[in-house]
């Protein structure tokens, strides 16, 4: 048999799958058959494929050929999230169009997954920025519309001075754009929002029926942010003003004093013409602006300036309180603006130590009161406390309560009100109901449910992106464009260089043809749209993507979704992952497809590090370029590697001297055929106690063929089940080790055609290419893709032998190899002919023979 030529190898099983169409989409799919197994939509950089894509794209090409093999009508397919500022900012530094740029990166991506020996139906590939695919993304944008759910309004947006654009929360870390590492800045646009906060609970409620990982819906519902509480109104002394606050303490109101602000709350705007220091302030809130939301969350030190001369009414006690505006308050939570309990809140205990300290020289700190008697910790213990010990839980809290009203400790939990006049004795939770039913009878307030999940904002102020289908007329009042007019072309005749406004606000063409179309004065939007939108749908695109008359037809839509298996990274978990649930939401909503959860189960793959165990990155000249592995040791070695490093999910670092040993694994593999290892039954080694039983030469040989193939049966079968249980978890690291020990054992015991092909079949998913060829070497016609996954058979892991001990006047002479079901008189024959046992009893009379069937035979002489 001719040498392993990986590269020719694998070409050649490359060009047989793509010219057989083995990978197509079958026809024959039902909701009860399907398997659709979804890679995450990949951004096609001008670097190309680097080792964590080759990582999610092999973990899901893996499980997709495992699950043909168990006869699921698998799809799997690949597509480009090919719009968005990335590949905006490369044709702004090579001065190279995007389109170009992008479809030049997109040939790279492909070839490059192709060369991994991905088994994606490539009829079905999408681009995020060819017109018949953002056609539908501009359409999803009027369903919104058309629903209520899309609209447009002037707020504080997060502003990146580099990209010159509009960015997301998300797009945002530690206060810095995550493109271009520009710090990112505070200003109010008119942006176009979707309201994603009109799905907030139900958002909440479907993580409870999909299988992702746990602290991955953990974060979506810290994320969402669903609180429970009171919205209770504040009134300015002297004024017909009033300051609304949100509060999931309602029980803390006779300890607030003061009120805080956010810098950006209009309030703060009209109260500091009342105040004495105008100036302060007005400085105040510009320094502000230049923190991110984040950044503000986050930051230690918090401050804060008062509107000196404002007082606010305590609604509960009448008490008048200060009034500030501090940057630890935002805008877009709440109200904007919050009752300040420093005794019992920790971000307001901070701020109240950092002021007083300020404050001293002018004697005007501010207070603390303690309203909650804490629940005494001793109270827990004591019935444990030795009798007699005496338990002075009264003295406890006194000591507590007055080191939170000397501003020393901040308590946060839960307690007995005191010093709250009609709540006095009250617990928390009664405390909480009372209040709130004093405030809605008073007219002070109302029973409230907030989020921190704020809506979506979807413009973008670059081109590259798809064009929002609005148009305005001559009075600037919107209108959404036909659906007969979709797509709205992005044009080519468009300086794409950044200057904070549109770029498609210069182009003649973008706008020649709208007057004449639509009416005098008529223009259309000039913002893009955020690529997240083009990301939050595409796997529906993947069911039909010739469509010209839906983004997904009916019958389509009910065949293969919703997704059954989805892999992608963990820092889209609130971002691309929450903004999919609430697409599938609205189309449930509109009555277009019966379910409303798009993907039933959700993995992460892990990060891959350096060898040096950071970040690859170019700073750190540590980057592992996958096409430079495929050249060297082969795709399947790559692919092998790449799942043995550890869990799918964990962070790893990369191994050279790894993919190596991964190397010389399969060149073993290949050896098992190319050295003839496979051998036929009739020339098998015969076995010491076959001999010793028999001297039918045909009996002989008979029990030597049987055992020896019992023995690699068991050793298969054993196999067959724990690899079949690792694949479906995805345990792939495990898979492969336990491929490596059965290839071990076969170097102990030869093993058969028949036996060699099954562990073949194992194999395919992992190492497709070296599979295919060595399945062929065997004489084998059809592809081995097309074969079915081997069944484990129970009857064949049991003991086909067994080792008795063989005792001589009780005392151990010998063990001996036996069949599993031997008789006293084959036991008998066979512990005579050991040589250890023979001088023990040559000679002398047998008294007797003790026989225990499985484990022992004993002569007393």
């Amino acid at each position: 048999m001719r040498e392993y030529n990986i590269k020719k190898i694998e070409k050649k099983w490359q060009r047989y799958w793509e010219k057989n169409g083995l990978f197509r989409t079958p026809k024959d799919a039902t909701a009860e058959n399907k398997m659709y197994i979804l890679p995450q939509l990949p951004y096609p950089s001008a670097s190309g494929l680097h080792v964590g894509h080759a990582e999610v794209y092999t973990a899901c090409d893996i499980y997709a050929r495992y699950q043909r093999m168990r006869g699921r009508k698998v799809l799997q397919v690949i597509g480009w999230d090919s719009f968005g500022l990335p590949a905006e900012n490369y044709a702004i530094k090579t001065n190279v169009h995007p389109r170009k740029s992008t479809n030049l990166a997109i040939d790279n991506f492909r070839e490059q997954i192709k060369s991994l020996g991905i088994s994606v139906d490539w009829e079905r590939e999408v681009g995020a920025h060819n017109p018949d695919y953002y056609k539908w993304t501009q359409w999803f944008f009027l369903l919104f519309y058309k629903r209520g759910l899309a609209y447009r309004k002037k707020q504080m947006v997060n502003w990146c001075p580099g990209c010159q654009t509009v960015l997301a929360n998300e797009q945002v870390a530690d206060g810095h754009c995550e493109r271009c590492d520009t710090q990112v800045e505070q200003r109010e646009m008119e942006q176009w929002f979707l309201k994603i906060t009109d799905y907030a609970d139900r958002l909440l409620a479907g993580l409870d029926k999909i299988d992702w990982p746990e602290e991955t819906k953990k974060r979506q519902r810290d994320w969402i942010g669903r609180s429970e509480g009171a919205e209770i109104e504040f009134r300015i002394k002297n004024e017909e003003l009033r300051i609304k606050v949100f509060t999931t303490r309602p029980d803390t109101l006779f300890g607030a004093t003061y009120l805080a602000l956010a810098p950006e709350h209009e309030l703060v705007k009209s109260l500091k013409l009342k105040t004495q220091n105008e100036k302060e302030i007005d400085e105040y809130v510009g320094a502000t602006k230049k923190k991110t939301e984040l950044e503000r969350q986050t930051q230690q030190t918090k401050t804060g300036v008062e509107l000196k001369g404002v007082k606010a009414i305590n609604p509960a006690s009448g008490e008048e309180i200060p009034v500030w505006t501090a940057d630890y308050v935002l805008a877009t939570y709440g109200t904007g603006a919050i009752m300040a309990v420093p005794a019992h809140d920790e971000r307001d205990w901070e701020f109240v130590k950092m002021q007083n300290a300020e404050c001293r020289m002018q004697n005007d700190k501010l207070k603390i009161k303690n309203v909650i008697r804490p629940y005494p910790v001793s109270a827990k213990v004591a019935a444990i406390r030795p009798v007699g010990e005496p338990l002075d839980i009264t003295k406890e809290i006194d000591e507590l309560e007055k080191k939170i009203l000397e501003g020393k400790e901040v308590y946060t939990g839960d307690g007995i009100l005191v010093n709250s006049d009609f709540l006095n004795g009250l617990e928390t939770d009664a405390a909480k109901e009372k209040m709130i039913l004093y405030l809605q009878e008073k007219g002070l307030g109302k029973r409230k449910v907030q989020y921190k999940l704020r809506d979506w904002s979807v413009s973008r102020q670059r081109f590259w992106g798809a064009p929002i289908p609005m148009l305005y007329d001559e009075k600037g009042e919107l209108h959404p464009v036909p659906e007969a007019d979709l797509p709205v072309i992005l044009p080519d005749d468009v300086d794409f260089k950044p200057t904070g406004e549109s770029p498609l606000s210069y182009s003649k063409k973008f706008q020649t043809g709208v007057e004449k179309k639509y009416g005098r004065g008529w223009r259309r939007e000039a913002d893009t749209l955020d690529t997240f939108m083009c990301s939050s749908w595409y796997y529906y695109r993947y069911l039909d993507p010739d469509n010209r008359e839906a983004f997904a037809s009916p019958v389509a839509l009910k065949k293969w979704m919703p997704v059954d298996f989805y892999l992608g990274g963990e820092e889209h978990v609130n971002g691309h992952l929450l903004y999919s649930r609430f697409f599938t939401k609205v189309l449930f909503d509109a009555g277009l497809i019966s379910f409303d959860e798009p993907f039933l189960v959700h993995r992460h793959q892990g990060l891959i590090l350096g060898e040096d165990n950071r970040k690859m990155s170019k700073r750190w000249g540590n980057q592992t370029n996958p096409t430079d592995v495929v050249a060297k040791y082969g795709a399947d070695t790559l692919r092998l590697y790449e799942m043995f490093m550890g869990p799918l999910a964990q962070t790893k670092p990369w191994s050279t001297d790894g993919v190596k040993g991964m190397s010389r694994f399969l060149e073993r593999v290949w050896k098992v055929v190319s050295e003839d290892r496979i051998i036929e039954d009739k020339d098998r080694k015969i076995p010491k106690f076959a001999i010793r039983l028999s001297t039918n030469q045909e009996e002989i040989q008979k029990e030597a063929i049987g055992r020896e193939i019992k023995i690699v049966d068991k050793a298969l079968n054993i196999l067959v089940k724990n690899v079949s249980e690792d694949m479906k978890e995805m345990k792939f690291n495990t898979t492969i080790s336990e491929l490596m020990i059965f290839i071990n054992e076969v170097y102990k015991f030869d093993v058969n055609k028949k036996q060699f092909e099954i562990f073949l079949k194992l194999l395919s998913p992992l190492a497709p290419h070296l599979a295919e060829e060595l399945w062929q070497n065997l004489g084998n016609k059809k592809s081995i893709t097309l074969e079915s996954w081997p069944e484990f058979d129970p009857s064949k892991v049991k003991d086909e032998t067994i080792t008795l001990a063989v005792q001589v006047n009780g005392k151990l002479r010998a063990t001996i190899e036996a069949p599993a079901g031997v008789t006293q008189a084959e036991a008998e024959k066979l512990a005579r002919g050991e040589e250890n046992v023979k001088k023990y009893i040559e000679g002398k009379e047998i008294k007797k023979v003790i026989f225990i069937k499985g484990k022992l035979i004993s002569f007393v002489v």
